[in-house]
């Protein structure tokens, strides 16, 4: 027996994915209008049918309509008797009023340039690696992580919150904590407000660290939130961390990179002290989990050497580095997964 992976063929052939997939865009176009109408919000508050849905979000009963069912099509919104409700999923990630709004995500995740990144991807291919500026996105203080500081915290949430759980930040002492590439610094900061002994150090460029500033001033623990700017290849780390965080940062780069930044993070590391990574990571098939195993193509879109890596190679590098063991924890209700290592 022949072991396959993909979706199984349980149907005559049919053009329907083909069509699907060609006109995947339209399903993007429809997400950011209802997004920029506020049609999830419209619905939560009460609004359930065309005409008061139609009047809430200022547009027409037809297009509004149109706007609806496809939504329902496409899977959040559900339909009865001529009236609109909203999926779990929607209410909790789509209502403007929800802590876990993620709409806001869209700002950064459909700005031009990384959309722009696809444009010609048949050359990506034939290259091997995005045909965008040999900087790119990596260029020092690139405006775009300004915008993904702002953008991205809603759906960073629940990772922050486990992770702050894995590494037990409620249960340990006083911790001091390298935050690499800190972004919005969400994750650092979790921890802070599960610890009141945690010192955060935070590496980003110097403009995305005020946004995080700004974030650990409004969690109140901008007393234990200190600031190292620049590249995290080149900055000066310091040393005596008990914990260092590497969130969604290795797959922008191909292994040598990541492994001599390891053992950069294994020397600012106090022994005993755990890295913990956060990645999209697929199984050595690399076909599945889907949303896992898609990410190597944004990384090969989008970056000179990045890659979705398996937790093997993620080992492998670790253990390369000088890192002794690492552990692989699973997110529910996440496509990414934990990295723990220990020094």
């Amino acid at each position: 027996m022949i072991a396959m992976s993909g979706p199984a063929s349980t149907h005559s052939p049919s053009p329907e994915l083909f069509f699907q997939t060609a006109n995947s865009y339209q399903k993007t176009a429809l997400l950011r209008a209802a997004v920029e109408l506020e049609v999830f919000t419209a619905v939560a508050e009460g609004n359930q049918d065309v005409p008061s849905i139609a009047a809430r979000i200022q547009a027409t009963e037809r297009g509004t309509r149109i706007l609806c069912d496809n939504l329902t099509v496409t899977g959040f919104l559900m339909k009865q008797d001529g009236r609109y409700s909203l999926t779990p999923d929607s209410a909790q990630f789509l209502d403007r009023r929800s802590p876990a709004y993620m709409g806001g995500a869209l700002e950064f995740l459909n700005t031009p340039r990384l959309m722009s990144a696809f444009d010609n991807l048949a050359e990506v291919i034939r290259q091997g690696h995005t045909v965008l500026s040999e900087e790119g996105a990596m260029e020092p203080e690139n405006p775009m992580w300004v915008q993904f500081a702002h953008a991205m915290v809603p759906l960073m949430m629940m990772p922050a919150e486990a992770i702050a759980q894995a590494v037990g930040a409620s249960r340990s002492g006083p911790m001091k904590v390298l935050d690499i590439a800190a972004g919005h610094g969400i994750f650092g900061i979790t921890i802070a407000r599960h610890n009141a002994k945690a010192e955060i150090h935070a590496v980003d460029w110097a403009n995305v660290l005020e946004v995080a500033k700004e974030n650990a001033a409004k969690a109140g623990i901008a007393g234990r939130y200190h600031t190292i700017p620049g590249s995290a290849f080149e900055a000066d780390f310091g040393s005596g961390y008990n914990l260092v965080l590497l969130t969604n940062f290795l797959h922008h780069f191909d292994e040598p990179s990541c492994t001599g930044l390891l053992r950069k993070v294994h020397g600012a590391l106090q022994n005993g002290g755990r890295a913990v990574t956060l990645e999209f990571v697929p199984d050595e098939n690399r076909v599945t989990p889907p949303i896992p195993a898609g990410f190597s193509l944004i990384t090969l879109a989008g970056t000179r050497g990045g890659e979705a890596y398996t937790f093997p190679e993620l080992e492998r590098m670790f253990r390369t580095a000088g890192f002794s063991s690492s552990e692989r924890i699973a997110l529910p209700g996440s496509p990414q997964t934990l990295v723990v290592s220990t020094k």
